[in-house]
């Protein structure tokens, strides 16, 4: 199947009100269906009922391409945070990252990003900062094509919540990178734009705001965290390199249900990847739906066989091609959904990881039949102790 194969119009809103009417239909057909019978015993008929029409709604993206959401090219106002722009870093750019950067003809840009403050607070941290003061830097989900680091995104719900779980960290800044399209929409910001991205935001703490960066908590979810694993990467691996003053790696790492492998190769029978059918994530790494969208936008020129041998890309991947190592990475908590499709690759990344850095340098934590990111849903069950995991780890 092509890719977003409703992208334009007329297409796109007969698919769009096709599906909503569907989505209509099918309320009262979930709603008996679940008081008999429920995709995991676990589940509540609420919690049945909400994830059933996360599902529904999940898929239109893959359908259509890119929604309309706040982008790079603005800072949209909001009443609850503060935009700044950030600058591009040319300067920061060395080895591989200079080569992808030439091949996908991707430049650094100006982007904004949001600041986000704990209750009591001021929305921007005051400089200078003070010893000791930690701050977020948080790269929203999306599968690299949707969503924003915008108050109005879902995924800033993970962002309120993280500024509250600590005086000591009372502000996050979220980073609106570029995302990725790919035909039929047009051909923009595949890897590594936003990875240049994140890089700025990461420079505008450390040498603009004065942050320390041990004292530095790179967070992402989902896609954000395949980001925020690629940032820390690329500082950990060219440490010292004579050509750019790249600031240190950060101190913390929080990966909310991180996609990690942008492969296939963790598409085998009996895999969480194509039984855990009942999470709100499609299965788009067989069949018709194989290659998807969001992968192919993401990958650009580089193609699909990148995922298979990057180790930016897939760190988690199963391919021997893929050689990525850990040593030298901070303190990092892992968090994921024991529905999700992608547990088995997010077990891997976790395996990966306390091989080359120590069983008490990663904290994983699982949420009983949860689904992916279930932590940026407000009311979901668990979610509320995954933040007290989060905040003892923290602590």
């Amino acid at each position: 199947m092509e890719p977003a194969p409703y992208a334009k119009q007329p297409w796109k809103a007969v698919y769009l009100t096709f599906k909503f009417l569907l989505i209509i239909l099918s309320l009262p057909v979930w709603a008996v269906t679940f008081l008999f019978t429920r995709p995991r015993p676990t589940w509540s008929w609420a919690q049945s009922m909400v994830i059933a029409f996360l599902r529904a709604v999940g898929n239109i993206p893959n359908a259509v391409g890119a929604l309309s959401f706040p982008d790079y090219r603005a800072i949209s106002p909001a009443p609850d945070a503060e935009g700044v722009w950030i600058d591009g870093v040319p300067h920061l750019i060395t080895a591989e990252l200079k080569v992808w950067s030439a091949v996908a003809n991707v430049t650094p840009a100006r982007i904004p990003g949001y600041w986000y403050a704990k209750k009591g607070f001021p929305r921007k941290p005051t400089s200078p900062i003070e010893p000791g003061q930690r701050v977020f830097l948080f790269i929203h989900g999306g599968a690299f094509t949707q969503l924003s680091a915008h108050p109005t995104s879902i995924t800033s719900t993970l962002t309120w919540n993280l500024v509250e779980l600590s005086d000591t960290a009372p502000h996050a800044l979220s980073v609106e990178y570029r995302r990725s399209s790919t035909s039929p929409l047009p051909e923009r910001h595949p890897f590594p734009a936003a990875l240049l991205d994140v890089l700025a935001a990461y420079d505008y703490l450390v040498n603009i705001m004065g942050y320390d960066p041990c004292n530095i908590i790179v967070a992402g979810d989902s896609a954000g965290a395949n980001i925020a694993l690629a940032m820390t990467r690329y500082l950990v691996e060219n440490k010292g390199t004579a050509d750019v003053a790249l600031p240190s790696a950060p101190g913390h790492l929080l990966l909310a249900s991180p996609w990690g492998d942008l492969s296939n190769s963790h598409a085998v029978p009996g895999s969480a990847t194509l039984t855990n059918d009942a999470d709100i994530l499609d299965s788009c790494y067989t069949g018709r739906k194989y290659p998807p969208y969001h992968g192919l936008a993401y990958l650009g020129p580089f193609g699909l066989g990148m995922a298979y041998c990057n180790r930016y890309v897939s760190p988690a991947s199963l391919s021997p091609f893929v050689q990525a190592r850990f040593e030298g990475f901070p303190r990092t908590f892992i968090i994921a959904g024991g529905a999700e499709r992608l547990l088995d690759q997010i077990r891997t990344l976790r395996d990966k990881m306390v091989k080359d850095m120590g069983a008490n340098q990663v904290r994983y934590y699982e949420g009983t039949d949860a689904i992916h990111d279930f932590v940026i849903f407000p009311l979901y069950p668990g979610r509320f102790d995954a933040f007290k995991a989060i905040q003892e780890w923290l602590a």
